[in-house]
């Protein structure tokens, strides 16, 4: 027999994005239905950017310390892998969501656990169960890792971002192919835990959708780790041995062996196996498209937020969505997202950091806005002494010439993720240039860099 349930709202998958709407609807005093077939938290929270940036935090903080006279005599020992594994699993909970659970139960959220797909308008199946939606249903499924078509990969049963994030012994030699963010993010992390890596990029440079200038600097961060970056070059096929080793053949570098081989070279969307097809909708594994009201059109009923509607593949921007739709959902017709901004904020967490909003250079020009580039050393001011010495790095702004406004912002250097903020402001709200100029940072901090990159603009 099956079971029946009638609620305001379902939403399909739990991750970050989905979580949000939920909490936001119950907390309105909505019924919700929060489908999932895995761990409430989803990816981000478990396998990418929680783990991820475990592992590489440990080596970090040493290395700042070693860069302080004083503290750096106090430092007499190594690394403490088996520890700093250890922090990791205690920041993912042990890959269990009890600790989820709380929350939603706080907000009157049901969670029904299973896979969940349409059936109809307003109608989700998850497994005997069924949902009858009052309001809407909500797609917030997210991605998952993409295998190239590499020959032998596949068969290989290559390490992926999940597999890596959840490792248990370090591998003594890694091969990773993918220079984006997650590929140079591992890459340093198990470097710094050890191994000896091996990355592979195809493009000329790594972090193609950054400055020049941050992927040449974060490339130098990785060699000074340890791993080998390596450009312009692809693999052509690879083999996993009786011994467990792989073989990976490629175009420049001819034959690389190592016990591991990690994948990092794209995702795929969750879109398909979702009944989309009940609903006259494409159902093949590609994003759903939506307005800037996160509707899909002809289905007003429907929304999808976060990675399954394609516009940004980052759990902030995800639970951004989810809050316009939840205030759409709400009865708020005007609540919208803003497009007209450029790319969204993003950080790639390795040493040294990237940290950047807006338009790079190339991309400002590209979309037809006459534009100026300002930089300056990112350890040029007097807070960051005393974050040692040699920290390096490029901070740029890039300024709209005819409206007076910054349209892009990249820092590069360390620990410069938490200056972001105040730069995703600057670019959302086009505050002019002459209004910054009276937003006077603090002495002796490191967001001086502010007051720098102002000067040497002209004001």
């Amino acid at each position: 027999m099956s079971e029946v349930r009638e609620v305001d709202v379902v939403v399909l998958g739990a991750g970050p994005s989905g979580e949000v709407i939920a909490g936001r609807l119950g907390a309105r005093d909505l019924e919700v239905a929060l489908v999932e077939d895995r761990l409430v938290g989803g990816e981000c929270s478990y396998w990418a950017c929680m783990p991820s940036k475990a592992l590489l935090r440990p080596a970090q903080a040493l290395a700042e310390v070693r860069r302080v006279p004083g503290a750096a005599e106090a430092v007499t020992g190594t690394l403490d892998v088996a520890a700093a594994l250890a922090r990791r699993t205690e920041i993912v909970h042990g890959w269990e969501d009890s600790g989820q659970l709380p929350w939603l139960d706080e907000r009157g959220v049901l969670l029904v656990r299973g896979h969940g797909h349409l059936a109809g308008k307003l109608v989700v199946h998850v497994g005997e169960t069924i949902l009858r939606a009052r309001r809407a249903v909500v797609v917030a499924v997210g991605t998952a890792p993409l295998i190239p078509p590499i020959d032998g990969l596949a068969e290989a049963e290559p390490w992926t971002n999940r597999e890596a994030s959840q490792v248990r012994d370090v591998p003594v030699s890694l091969i990773v192919i993918g220079g984006g963010p997650v590929g140079a993010e591992l890459a340093q992390a198990f470097a710094t835990l050890g191994s000896d890596v091996t990355l592979l990029e195809r493009e000329s440079h790594i972090l193609e959708r950054d400055e020049p200038f941050a992927a040449e600097q974060v490339a130098a961060g990785l060699r000074a780790a340890g791993v080998d970056v390596l450009t312009d070059v692809r693999a052509e096929s690879v083999v996993r041995g009786g011994d467990g080793r792989v073989t990976v053949k490629t175009t420049t570098h001819g034959t690389l062996d190592a016990d591991e081989i990690l994948v990092a070279s794209g995702r795929r969307h969750l879109t398909e196996d979702l009944g989309l097809e009940a609903v006259g909708l494409d159902g093949s594994a590609k994003p759903i498209e939506v307005g800037d009201d996160l509707r899909v059109r002809g289905h007003d009923w429907l929304y999808v937020i976060g990675d399954a509607n394609g516009k940004s593949l980052l759990t902030h921007e995800g639970k951004y969505q989810a809050r316009v739709a939840a205030d759409q959902i709400c009865g708020d017709a005007d609540a919208r997202i803003r497009e007209n901004v450029g790319p969204p904020p993003r950080v790639t967490f390795t040493e040294p950091q990237v940290a950047a909003v807006g338009h790079t250079l190339d991309s400002a020009i590209a979309a037809g806005l006459r534009v100026r580039a300002v930089d300056v050393a990112t350890d040029g001011t007097a807070g960051a002494s005393f974050h040692g010495r040699g920290t390096g790095g490029t901070s740029r702004l890039v300024v709209d010439e005819d409206r007076g406004v910054i349209v892009g912002a990249t820092f590069v250097g360390v620990d410069v993720a938490e200056w972001l903020h105040a730069a995703t402001i600057a670019v959302v709200a086009a505050v002019p240039l002459d209004e910054l100029w009276h937003a006077v940072p603090a002495f002796p901090t490191r967001s001086e860099v502010w007051l720098k990159l102002l000067e040497a603009y002209g004001l």
